[in-house]
C-alpha cells in the first residue's frame, strides 16, 4: 500500500517544476518523505509572522489563498492551485512567513520536508535557481529581479549549440573567435610593402597601425582595385593614401551576438578588436564577414544580402519566409530578445528598402522633375520600436520634403505611387494590412513635412481621445529609408510642441493607464469575456501595451531622442533615474518575456500570437508570466504620482 501511495505522489510531482527537474531516483526519495495534509475551507496553513516550518507545500487538490494586510484590510496576493509550490522561505533563509496562507476551499496539500531537499538544492542548479528566482508562489515581495528568471528560462530551455543546419547559437556566453595574430603594416609603409605582406600571408586585407600599434585604417583587395589600380597610382603610394578610415573597433570581450548584430546592421566587412575597444588602443585581432559566414552556414547576413540583391517580388517573399524559420530557431534556443529583435528588424528594414528601390525605378521616369525629391519612409507602432518579430499588422507612413506650389500635385501623385507599390510588395511577403489603414498607401499618412508638423501639433495641443490614440501609434516613428533629416526635423518639432504645452504629457500618462496590470491572474488568466477570442488571454492589451505606453511617456518626459525600443527605453530610464533603476530593469525584462511568449504562440498557431489559450501554457510559463506582471503595477504607480493623475481631470 505504501508503494502505491509513493508511486501516486511521484506521478503527480513529476508534472510540475521544480520536481520535474529531478532524476527518477531523487524524485522517489522525495516522494517517500512527503506527507499528505487535508485542510478545511477557511483553515490557516500558516500566518504572517509565524516562524517558518520545516517543510514547504505543494497543492494537490483545491486552492490556497495567500493574503496580506494593507491599511487594516486583508487583500489577496495570490491563489495557488494544483501543482503550485509555496511557503519556501524555510529554503531561502529561515525567516518568518511574510504572507498568510488559508484554504480557499477544501484542499489536499503535500508537505515536503526541507531536510530532504537540502542536498538536492546544493547539487541541482535547476532546482536551486527555480526557488532563488522567485518562481514559487508568494515570493513576489522578495523576488530577486526578472533578470534571474531569464537565467531560469535559459537553463530550462534547449542547450544545444547547433541545429541540423549548422546554425551557431548566439548565447550571451558565446566567445568571439577572431583572427590572431593580425596581419598589419605601419602608416609609413608603401602599398607595395603592404601588398607583398598580404600575398605572403594569403590574406585579403591588412590593418594599418601607427607606432603604438593603434589601428588607423585598413586596406582590402577592393581598396587596391578602386583606389590604386583604377586611378593608375604607383605601388610606391603611401598606404595612408588609399586606406579606408576610420576602422570600426570593438572590445575583445564583446559578446558574439553584439559583434554579429553590429556587422549585419552596419554592413561591416571587417571588425577590428583592440584592448579597450577604441582606435586609440593596441590592435589584438580582426574578424571578417567571411569568417562569420564560414561559422554560420545558414546566416542572417546571407539572407539580408540576398534581399538586397533581389529584383523579384516572389523571391523577396520566399526569402522573408525563410526568416520565419530563423526566428523559430532563435526563440527555441533562448537567444536574447534584443539580438532577435535586432536581426528581424534589419531583415524587415532591408525588405522595405528593396521595395522602395523597385518602386522608384518603376515611377521615376514618369516624374523626371521629382527625381531628387527627398522623402523618408517611417515605421510606426511595434515596427517603429524595432519589436515586430512576427508579420503582424503594418503601421507606417511617408514624410517628404515640402515643394513649390506648382509641384505639389505631382509630388503627391509620385509619393502615393511609391507608397502603393511598397505596400503591395510587403503584402506579397505576407505582412498584414492595418485594419485602421494607418499605412503609407493611405494618402492621409503620405504627406509633406509641413503637414506632418500640423498633425503632431494638433495631437499635442488638443489631446482628446482620438489625438491620444494617434500619438500612441505615431510617436514611435523610426526612419527606415530615405532622408533621415526629415524624421529628425519631425522629432525636433514634437519636443518643441511638448515643451510649449506640457499638460499634454499628463493626458498622455493618463491614457497609458487605460490598461491596468493583469493582477487578476491568480488561479486563471484575466481572459476575454466575449467575442471570437473569448476564454483567451490578450497578451498585447493586458501585458505589453501598459509597459510600452508607460515607457513612451517617461522617455518623452526626459526628452530622450533616438530610443524607440521599449526595453532599451527602460534601460535608459534606469540610467536617468538610479533610485528606480531596479524597477525599470525589471520592466524591460518583463517586456522581453512577453515578446518571446507572444512570438512563440504566433509561430505555433500561425497567428499574431496576441491571444493565448491559457491551457496551452505549462506551469513554468504561467509562473514566468505572473512574475513579469508585477512591474506593470509599480510603473503605473510612478505615472500616477509623477503626473499627478489622481488630481488631473476625468
Amino acid at each position: 500500500m505504501a508503494n502505491v501511495i509513493v508511486n501516486r505522489v511521484i506521478e503527480f510531482l513529476k508534472k510540475y517544476p521544480p520536481f520535474s527537474f529531478l532524476s527518477p531516483e531523487l524524485l522517489a526519495q522525495v516522494a517517500r518523505e512527503v506527507d499528505l495534509v487535508y485542510f478545511e475551507e477557511g483553515e490557516f496553513l500558516f500566518q504572517k509572522g509565524e516562524p517558518a516550518k520545516s517543510y514547504f507545500f505543494v497543492v494537490k487538490e483545491g486552492a490556497i489563498k495567500l493574503t496580506d494586510h494593507f491599511e487594516g484590510k486583508e487583500e489577496t496576493v495570490e491563489i495557488c492551485d494544483e501543482g503550485d509550490v509555496f511557503g519556501v522561505l524555510a529554503l531561502l533563509g529561515k525567516r518568518p512567513y511574510i504572507l498568510n496562507a488559508r484554504a480557499d476551499e477544501h484542499s489536499l496539500v503535500m508537505a515536503v520536508p526541507v531536510g530532504v531537499f537540502e542536498k538536492i538544492l546544493s547539487e541541482n542548479n535547476k532546482v536551486s535557481l527555480y526557488f532563488a528566482s522567485g518562481f514559487a508562489s508568494g515570493q513576489v515581495v522578495v523576488r530577486s529581479g526578472l533578470s534571474q528568471t531569464q537565467k531560469v528560462r535559459t537553463l530550462f530551455g534547449r542547450d544545444r549549440d547547433t541545429n541540423e543546419n549548422g546554425l551557431m547559437l548566439f548565447s550571451g556566453q558565446t566567445s568571439i573567435q577572431f583572427s590572431h595574430p593580425v596581419i598589419y603594416c605601419h602608416t609609413g609603409n608603401t602599398v607595395a610593402e603592404a601588398v607583398e605582406k598580404m600575398s605572403r600571408e594569403k590574406v585579403g586585407s591588412i590593418i594599418i597601425v601607427d607606432e603604438n600599434k593603434h589601428p588607423k585604417g585598413i586596406i582590402t583587395d577592393k581598396d587596391l582595385r578602386n583606389r590604386l589600380i583604377a586611378r593608375n597610382l604607383p605601388y610606391s603610394t603611401p598606404v595612408t593614401k588609399i586606406m579606408s578610415r576610420p576602422v570600426v573597433t570593438a572590445k575583445k570581450d564583446m559578446e558574439f551576438s553584439q559583434v554579429y548584430l553590429n556587422m549585419v546592421k552596419h554592413r561591416l566587412h571587417h571588425l577590428v578588436f583592440t584592448e579597450d575597444g577604441s582606435s586609440d588602443s593596441p590592435l589584438i585581432g580582426i574578424i571578417s564577414d567571411h569568417d562569420i559566414l564560414l561559422s554560420q552556414g545558414n546566416s542572417p547576413a546571407v539572407l539580408i544580402k540576398a534581399l538586397q540583391e533581389s529584383q523579384d517580388i516572389h523571391e523577396l517573399a520566399k526569402l522573408r519566409n525563410q526568416a520565419e524559420g530563423m526566428l523559430k530557431y532563435f526563440l527555441e534556443n533562448e537567444l536574447a530578445i534584443e539580438f532577435i529583435a535586432g536581426i528581424l528588424t534589419e531583415i524587415n528594414d532591408t525588405l522595405i528598402r528593396r521595395a522602395i528601390a523597385m518602386a522608384r525605378a518603376r515611377h521615376e521616369a514618369v516624374f523626371p522633375e521629382l527625381r531628387d525629391l527627398q522623402f523618408c519612409f517611417l515605421a510606426l507602432g511595434s515596427e517603429g520600436r524595432g519589436e515586430q518579430l512576427l508579420r503582424t499588422d503594418l503601421d507606417n507612413a511617408i514624410v517628404y520634403e515640402d515643394v513649390a506650389d506648382e509641384l505639389k500635385e505631382k509630388a503627391r501623385n509620385f509619393m502615393h505611387l511609391i507608397a502603393r507599390d511598397v505596400m503591395d510588395i510587403l503584402f506579397a511577403c505576407d505582412f498584414h494590412s492595418c485594419p485602421a489603414e494607418m499605412m503609407a498607401n493611405n494618402p492621409q499618412w503620405c504627406q509633406p513635412l509641413g503637414q506632418w508638423k500640423k498633425y503632431f501639433s494638433q495631437w499635442i495641443r488638443e489631446p482628446d481621445p482620438q489625438s491620444l490614440m494617434m500619438a500612441t501609434i505615431f510617436f514611435d516613428f523610426r526612419a527606415v529609408s530615405g532622408k533621415q533629416a526629415l524624421a529628425d526635423a519631425l522629432t525636433q518639432h514634437v519636443y518643441e510642441e511638448i515643451n510649449q504645452g506640457k499638460v499634454f504629457l499628463n493626458f498622455f500618462a493618463k491614457n497609458a493607464l487605460l490598461n491596468p496590470p493583469p493582477l487578476g491572474f491568480f488561479r486563471n488568466f484575466m481572459i476575454e469575456k466575449s467575442g471570437k477570442h473569448a476564454e483567451k488571454f490578450d497578451i498585447k492589451l493586458r501585458a505589453m501595451m501598459p509597459l510600452a505606453d508607460a515607457a513612451r511617456v517617461l522617455i518623452l518626459s526626459h526628452q530622450v531622442v533616438g530610443i524607440n525600443n521599449t526595453f532599451k527605453r527602460y534601460e535608459k530610464l534606469a540610467e536617468l533615474e538610479p533610485n528606480q533603476a531596479a524597477l525599470y530593469r525589471d520592466a524591460g525584462k518583463a517586456y522581453e518575456i512577453f515578446m518571446r511568449i507572444r512570438a512563440l504562440e504566433g509561430l505555433s498557431t500561425a497567428s499574431s500570437g496576441r491571444f493565448i489559450q491559457p491551457d496551452s501554457l505549462g506551469k513554468l510559463q504561467r509562473q514566468l508570466l505572473k512574475n513579469a506582471f508585477f512591474p506593470i503595477d509599480e510603473i503605473q504607480k510612478i505615472l500616477k504620482v509623477r503626473f499627478q493623475l489622481d488630481y488631473f481631470g476625468n
